[in-house]
């Protein structure tokens, strides 16, 4: 996806038919009497539908044929499923079912691997989110939501968390035009192994060399275990010079005690 057109190999979107409401009534009346064809056509006449919808999905991940493939699977369940008393225009009633088709596909093919039962507590929780939203034109709170569905609120955050894609550590996050700022720098690192004495000890001298400024940041960084961007508050300038700074001061230390 690129430009915010859809790349699917082997369709020539350009080429793709889009049928009249006259059209669909009509087809749709056909495959209600049985004819096969008259499906057929209805679903030719609606992949514009699916490039339309695959357009608004922001997955860099994910094969586009395969999302191609699987938004087919949600228009055909539309087609079959669809009457012509709703007296709604077929696109109103197929869109929930195509983009719920593909927002299944990319749950169940999230990188991180969870329990059938906390995906299906998870879709629960949504499908009910959304009726009440729709009825009551409000969010639902978690404490309503984990007493509908008879579950701890524990459960419901967690299951509704193991559906967002996962987060690289090296997730590059700001760049100044200097250097880059990723995920990991702003995590805190509460966790110190080893004795720190000893590490005192063993780079004193080293330390020593560094100035005043650089001192203070590894300090703050690897001692306290502050973020960057909490130094940076503290000291007055911005986290990516902060950021270069600690680099500067690790590239010294590693030459020094080389």
């Amino acid at each position: 996806m690129a430009n915010n057109k859809v790349l699917i190999s082997g369709v020539k979107t350009s080429e793709l038919k889009v049928l009249t409401t006259e059209e669909m009534t009509e087809l749709f009346k056909k495959m209600h009497n049985g004819d096969i064809f008259a499906r057929n056509e209805l679903v030719k006449g609606n992949l514009k539908l699916v490039l339309s919808i695959l357009r608004k999905v922001n997955s860099k991940n994910e094969n586009l044929d395969d999302l191609f493939q699987v938004g087919c699977i949600g228009l055909v369940k539309a087609i079959d499923n669809f009457d012509l008393a709703h007296e709604v225009k077929f696109s109103t009633y197929a869109v929930p079912m195509i983009l719920g088709e593909i927002k299944r596909y990319l749950r169940d093919n999230n990188s991180i691997r969870v329990s059938r039962s906390t995906r299906d507590l998870a879709y629960k929780a949504l499908k009910l989110k959304e009726e009440y939203f729709m009825e009551k034109g409000e969010e639902i709170s978690i404490e309503d939501l984990s007493l509908a569905l008879n579950v701890t609120i524990y459960d419901i955050v967690f299951a509704l968390e193991s559906l967002k894609d996962p987060v690289s550590m090296f997730e590059p996050i700001y760049n100044d035009g200097g250097d880059t700022i990723y995920v990991y720098d702003q995590i805190e690192d509460k966790k110190k192994t080893g004795s720190i004495m000893e590490e005192k000890l063993a780079t004193s001298d080293a330390v020593s060399s560094l100035s005043d400024r650089e001192q203070l940041i590894l300090n703050e960084r690897y001692i306290i275990g502050k973020t960057q961007m909490e130094i940076a508050k503290d000291m007055d300038i911005s986290q990516a010079q902060v950021s270069r700074l600690e680099k500067n001061a690790i590239k010294q230390l590693k030459k020094t005690l080389r």
